[in-house]
């Protein structure tokens, strides 16, 4: 299911519709990678088309190529950003402040250089955190927020990020450096992705189902051999995950999204961060839009890019862009937050939000 078409007063999702024209990628040429050096550090960034602006924000360990498909498409109608974080692809890789905010406060200043005052906010898994945390942080530069396979939903994420925090399970990266590991793995994983289905065996724990994403993560992974890239992500994936999951969640402020227009894309198979996320998500923010993507992964604009840009596009031409307004932004902070009673979704759904708000506040 999908909501190309305006949502229902009760914030539930709609089936696409078929109004949204077909759309032609601009040539190649016209997306360009540039650099900014910003208080010291070089950062990369793709830059295309003209109209009103989309900042797309990649995830941990991937880089601003991730959108590669979808930014030509989308640059025939509007401005279209896409950095790559401090410490991953092009941009410089020091020994920094890797935390949320402060990639926030880096999109921030790309913006601030680029002369951008306001701009649409796309991210992808820890870009969708940054994206949270940035409309958080710097309301003023926001109009809308699309949040794709989100981190910081709630703590959960995929057991095997929260294994790599650890210390001694960390340094098995190191074996990425070897040569023939990366085409060996690349070979299990394909081997165990043909495998045949099991009778009896359900689907949410067989091998296909299991390794739904594994050529993404594999890219990802390959770029981890440069040590200062893995140094990088290390340090990244440790400001936001520990062995109890992540670290930095979203819905004790979701309230103040209260008149900014969201949408939540999520792929109905993702391995990496589950889809029940993407329901809590859209429960927790009533107004909010979601599109699924049935079959999809971690990655549902590598899966079906050109759905991907239809369900931006619509999202985009039918909805208002936010006006940032300080008076009710203080009224929101000062009398605001979690409303349980105005949460949609089934009792179920309803339920995982509050028992998540609730880890949220814990101590432990």
């Amino acid at each position: 299911m999908s909501t190309t078409q305006p949502p229902p007063t009760s914030g539930r999702t709609k089936t696409a519709g078929s109004s949204t024209p077909n759309l032609r990628p601009v040539s190649d040429t016209e997306v360009r990678i540039e650099y900014h050096t910003i208080h010291g550090y070089r950062r990369a960034y793709r830059i295309a088309g003209s109209g009103p602006a989309l900042l797309l924000i990649h995830g941990i360990g991937d880089n601003s190529s991730t959108w590669d498909e979808v930014i030509p498409m989308l640059a025939q109608h509007y401005t279209v950003i896409a950095p790559d974080l401090l410490g991953h692809g092009r941009s410089d890789k020091p020994r920094a402040d890797y935390s949320v905010p402060a990639f926030a406060n880096g999109m921030r200043d790309l913006l601030v250089v680029l002369g951008v005052t306001k701009v649409t906010v796309v991210g992808h898994s820890l870009g969708g955190g940054v994206a949270m945390q940035f409309c958080y942080q710097f309301p003023r530069f926001v109009e809308r927020l699309v949040l794709v396979a989100a981190g910081g939903v709630t703590r959960e994420v995929n057991p095997a990020l929260r294994l790599v925090t650890l210390p001694v399970v960390n340094e098995v990266l190191t074996l990425l450096r070897v040569p023939g590991v990366m085409p060996a793995l690349q070979g299990v994983a394909k081997a165990l992705v043909s495998l045949p289905h099991l009778p009896g065996v359900p689907q949410e724990i067989s091998p296909r189902r299991a390794l739904n994403d594994h050529e993404d993560l594999l890219r990802v992974l390959g770029d981890l051999a440069d040590p200062h890239a893995q140094a990088a992500f290390l340090r990244t994936l440790r400001a936001v995950v520990d062995w109890r999951g992540q670290a930095v969640t979203m819905l004790d402020r979701c309230y103040l999204t209260e008149r900014l227009p969201v949408l939540f894309v999520w792929g109905e198979l993702d391995t990496v961060i589950p889809y029940e996320h993407a329901l809590i998500g859209h429960s927790a923010i009533p107004h909010s839009e979601l599109a699924t993507f049935p079959g999809a992964g971690h990655f549902p604009f590598h899966d079906d890019p050109e759905r991907f840009v239809q369900v931006i596009t619509s999202f985009l031409e039918r909805t208002q862009p936010v006006d940032f307004d300080p008076q009710n932004w203080r009224q929101l902070m000062s009398t605001g937050g979690a409303r349980p009673e105005e949460f949609v979704g089934d009792e179920d759904t309803v339920e995982a939000v509050l028992d998540a708000i609730e880890d949220e506040r814990s101590a432990t």
